[in-house]
């Protein structure tokens, strides 16, 4: 457990957090030049970066002992923790973004539905043929992103309240708690009744493996290992919230003086949070386990636009900074036509490299309209 790489992850992660806490802080806040800057910024994306792929490794470990769907939801909501973090970070720092939790859940969805799972479901295609999964449970994943999604990111746009994207507080206290206890509804029942449509469908003549009992010596150590992995997941997990107001300030004066797209920081959010568990989900395709790749994209999305939104309107109305959540028509019709897609791909009995090529190329024309909206 705790192996060279779990020490050697942990002491680059706590190094760096302890030095920007400490002398690194003045550097960030001030750098004498463009290249202290740039050399604190990569500095701290790669202690982050070091310590997203540790709590990957932790959360798979924790997901190969409770099973299916409690791995995947621990990885996904540790993920958004994360999340909200970087983001809360950019949103209150100095340049005080109002977009960047509307910029980073896009490029999330973008990212995961289009890019992530377009890739697995191309490769996994290309080398096991199509490949089934649980289509109830893909449905319920759909419903949610598309009630979800369609709230937070077109409905603002609509309003007539505000004509900015934004919402009055009432709208943002009603939005917020809805989503979040539309998404802890889903969670109760993915978690209990229905947790048999999350996991992978055996073939009828495939009876399920049943292994020897577990003696009560076993249930122990099962259970200190899960304490311990528990614990090094949080470990893991603290030095990135301490590195994330600097990288916010970073993210910001460089998109500032670049001349950046604004919805740049939302992607570089999303590419730092989503990157552990995309190699992940493309591991778990190239291994013939479809649903795992699909409970890890789709999961990971739900768990984005269900917490994620009301974390960030709840901050924004505890301290006053605005939030704006409405998309541009363009990025509408994107997701108008990603969520058409979705439900495509996944109301088919199996999936293949079509369908996983189709959401790549909508990936693409994503970050093609990044750069020339």
């Amino acid at each position: 457990m705790f192996s060279r790489s779990t020490i050697l992850t942990l002491a680059v992660a706590w190094v760096t957090a302890i030095l920007f806490l400490t002398v690194g802080h003045e550097y960030v806040t001030h750098p004498p030049n463009a290249a202290v800057a740039v050399g604190c910024f990569v500095l701290i994306l790669g202690a982050i970066m070091v310590a997203a792929f540790g709590v990957v490794r932790h959360a798979e470990h924790l997901a190969e002992r409770l099973g299916e769907p409690f791995g995947t939801l621990i990885l996904t909501l540790t993920v958004v923790v994360i999340e909200v973090v970087l983001i809360a970070s950019i949103m209150l720092g100095p340049g005080g973004s109002a977009t960047i939790g509307r910029d980073s859940l896009f490029a999330v969805m973008m990212i995961v539905v289009n890019g992530v799972l377009g890739l697995t479901i191309l490769l996994g295609a290309l080398k096991f043929g199509p490949q089934r999964y649980n289509m109830e449970g893909a449905s319920i994943y759909i419903a949610m992103i598309a009630a979800l999604s369609l709230v937070t990111l077109v409905l603002p746009s609509f309003l007539s309240s505000t004509s900015d994207g934004s919402l009055i507080p009432l709208q943002a206290i009603g939005i917020a708690v809805l989503s979040a206890a539309l998404y802890i509804f889903f969670l109760f029942m993915q978690t209990g009744t229905d947790r048999a449509l999350y996991l992978q469908p055996r073939p009828a003549s495939s009876p399920a493996e049943s292994g020897p009992a577990p003696t009560p010596s076993h249930e122990k150590v099962a259970a200190r290992e899960l304490v311990l992995r528990s614990a090094l997941l949080v470990v893991t997990v603290l030095p990135i919230i301490l590195l994330a107001h600097d990288l916010g300030i970073l993210v910001g004066r460089g998109i500032a003086l670049t001349g950046a797209p604004v919805a740049l920081g939302g992607v570089i959010i999303a590419i730092i949070v989503f990157t552990p568990e995309a190699i992940t989900a493309v591991r778990a395709a190239l291994a013939n386990e479809n649903q795992r790749a699909l409970n890890l994209g789709l999961g990971a999305f739900v768990s984005t636009v269900g917490l994620t939104i009301p974390a960030i309107l709840v901050i924004g109305l505890l301290t006053g900074q605005p939030v704006i959540l409405g998309e541009s028509p363009g990025n509408m019709v994107l997701i108008c036509i990603t969520l058409v897609m979705t439900v495509i791909t996944y109301f088919a009995p199996r999936t293949t490299a079509v369908h996983g090529a189709v959401h790549l190329m909508l990936f693409g024309v994503y970050g093609v309209l990044l750069f020339a909206p």
